[in-house]
């Protein structure tokens, strides 16, 4: 049986303004969610197993620090080519009862993927994956894209590839807390680096991003040693808990556990919700928790395949 236990994070200071309003006025109802979707992208090095994060301008519900994600769109909702899991074996992975929810976080954890990182999961058949994406004529694509002048599911279309939706692995499910002026529902899915691919940030949008070995981090959270490496303005002189929401810094920790990103992405796994509950005492503002402990062995996932690399690599 999954077990859980009770963790404390604080309220990052460019929240407790909300946080403390939300206390004074305990009968207001909780702003709307958005769906979600996150990808942890991770790759092995000398040092460990490393994870893509970047920075997030304004004041994103995913942090000011955050792996490649973003709100599901309509768009997300379109026909595409689909090898993989079915929606329906999707939807109880990730423990959604409406099927068309499940596929579009799916789809949206991949178009989000690609646009912010360039890294598309992908391919011409349910065998391979594109490589070269990092191209000018992918760029270009990509901004396309996330300017909607065009359509995720047009482009994929044309160049005739279907979504590599068995590289995702589910991961964690956490909601904003109840106090947060924008909220989001976000499904956090997990996936290897492709052979032939390497993250590049949106020249348009792209601020500050690049692989970190999450051991390091979580070594130095407690100083701003992050933060001012990052150099933003609202990161310099924070702690990691001030620039994460909780579920990163817990999938961080996992990271940093993990033998391998392989090892990594087969964990045993159950469907588990993180939606921080707020707690004062002695006037400190607290974010609890409920984090489990044991995934029952029911949660086994298959083995992730080492996927060979097409030769689609020219996006016109």
């Amino acid at each position: 049986m999954q077990s859980s236990h009770s963790r404390r994070f604080i309220v990052p200071k460019r929240l407790q303004g909300a946080a403390r309003s939300w206390l004074e006025e305990a009968d207001r109802p909780p702003r709307t969610t958005r769906l979600a979707s996150s990808v942890v992208l991770v790759r092995d090095s000398a040092e460990g197993t490393e994870t893509w994060l970047a920075y997030r301008p304004g004041n994103s519900p995913l942090g000011v620090v955050a792996f490649p994600g973003g709100s599901v769109q309509n768009a997300d909702h379109d026909t595409f080519d689909w090898f993989g899991p079915s929606v329906g074996q999707w939807a109880e992975m990730l423990g959604v009862e409406e099927f068309s929810i499940a596929r579009a976080h799916v789809v949206g954890a991949i178009r989000e993927l690609f646009e912010e990182t360039g890294v598309l999961l992908a391919g011409s058949d349910a065998t391979t994956v594109v490589e070269g994406t990092g191209t000018a004529e992918w760029t270009r694509a990509r901004e396309a894209v996330a300017n909607e002048e065009i359509s995720f599911a047009d482009l994929m279309a044309k160049r005739g590839l279907g979504l590599r939706t068995d590289l995702l692995r589910p991961l964690v499910h956490w909601v904003s807390p109840d106090f947060a002026h924008r909220r989001f529902d976000t499904r956090y899915f997990a996936a290897t680096l492709p052979v032939g691919q390497t993250p590049m940030l949106l020249p348009s949008r792209g601020v500050w991003g690049e692989w970190v070995l999450p051991a390091r981090l979580l070594a130095d959270r407690e100083t701003p040693a992050f933060g001012d490496h990052v150099g933003e303005d609202d990161t310099k002189g924070l702690a990691l808990a001030e620039l994460l929401v909780p579920a990163s810094e817990i999938i961080l920790e996992k990271i940093a556990k993990a033998k391998g990103c392989i090892a990594y992405l087969n964990l045993k796994r159950s469907t588990h919700t993180y939606q921080a509950q707020l707690e004062q005492e002695d006037g400190k503002l607290w974010l609890r928790v409920e984090a489990p402990t044991v995934a029952p062995a029911t949660a086994a996932l298959t083995a992730v395949p080492r996927p060979t690399v097409s030769g689609t690599d020219n996006p016109s």
